[in-house]
């Protein structure tokens, strides 16, 4: 039996990320919760990045902003600090990554605006439910990431490729998981693509961005691509951003909003009643 503890709480789980009892990844935890993508950036850049979050609503869909200076969206999460309940952190300064922090308190400025992005792990529960095998999951994995040659709709200054995710399935697989994932935008909606990683771009699955996740095939698996929360991080690199601050690898923003709340929505609403009404 593994010693490993499971969180089915998003509560207890980001309780014990605060107190640093877990620093791993969060896809195997809370699993009938929402998790999301994290970006902070500086209020002047706010407005821009949230056009570019509008122009790309398949990599991001938008969860949650917050108020300039405020480190919580109590409508994810009423006890949520987005200063240290993410598990780790990945600081920029000028496009570079330059620390990857486990809680980011001393870095906190009264002109930061957070967002949470749409995430691939939230469909994962509903894809097993369906009957869907996801492998890594079972090998105590992740999905693996990978840059594309698709280019994203730029916004001012933010723009870069697309970067997505990928499963490996098998072929009915496949074909059940795009079944079910195309009713869900909130977390990328259908795969942007599938088998043949070399037609956007990917030469070579071993090499995947970040270097985690399950990046080899079975014989009978095809690789099935989904649009990414990761693209905010290289756009954000393609900004040059002097400060910014990202979740790091596979440590999710872990939130109270249940799976179902978010069934069906139309993609880029928000999920209470549209993007004028996110709350923060």
């Amino acid at each position: 039996m593994s010693n490993i503890p499971v969180f089915e709480s998003p509560r207890a789980l980001r309780l014990a990320i605060r107190e640093g009892r877990w620093r791993g990844f969060t896809n195997a935890h809370a699993q009938r919760y929402v998790q999301g993508n994290l970006m902070i950036l500086p209020a002047s850049h706010a407005d821009e990045f949230f056009e570019f979050c509008r122009a790309n609503p398949q990599a991001l869909p938008l969860l949650g902003r917050s108020q300039p200076g405020v480190p919580f969206i109590p409508s994810l999460g009423d006890d949520l600090d987005l200063r240290t309940d993410v598990g780790g952190y990945t600081v920029f300064r000028d496009g570079v990554a330059v620390g990857t922090p486990a809680s980011i308190g001393d870095l906190w400025r009264d002109d930061l605006v957070a967002f949470v992005l749409g995430c691939s792990f939230s469909f994962e529960t509903l894809l097993r439910n369906n009957g869907v095998r996801l492998r890594h999951l079972e090998e105590g994995n992740v999905s693996a990431m990978y840059v594309t040659s698709i280019p994203t709709v730029s916004r001012g200054a933010f723009g870069g490729p697309l970067v997505v995710s990928m499963r490996a399935l098998s072929p009915g697989d496949a074909i059940r998981a795009t079944l079910v994932s195309s009713r869900h935008p909130m977390f990328h909606g259908a795969p942007v693509h599938i088998g043949l990683p070399g037609l956007i771009g990917i030469e070579d699955l071993t090499q995947s961005y970040g270097g985690h996740g399950l990046t080899q095939l079975h014989a009978n698996e095809l690789p099935v691509f989904w649009a990414c929360g990761a693209t905010a991080q290289l756009a954000a690199m393609h900004a040059r951003l002097p400060f910014c601050v990202t979740h790091h690898k596979a440590h999710m923003v872990v939130t109270d909003v249940h799976i179902d709340d978010l069934i069906e929505l139309p993609c880029f609403t928000g999920w209470r009643g549209g993007c004028n009404s996110i709350q923060g």
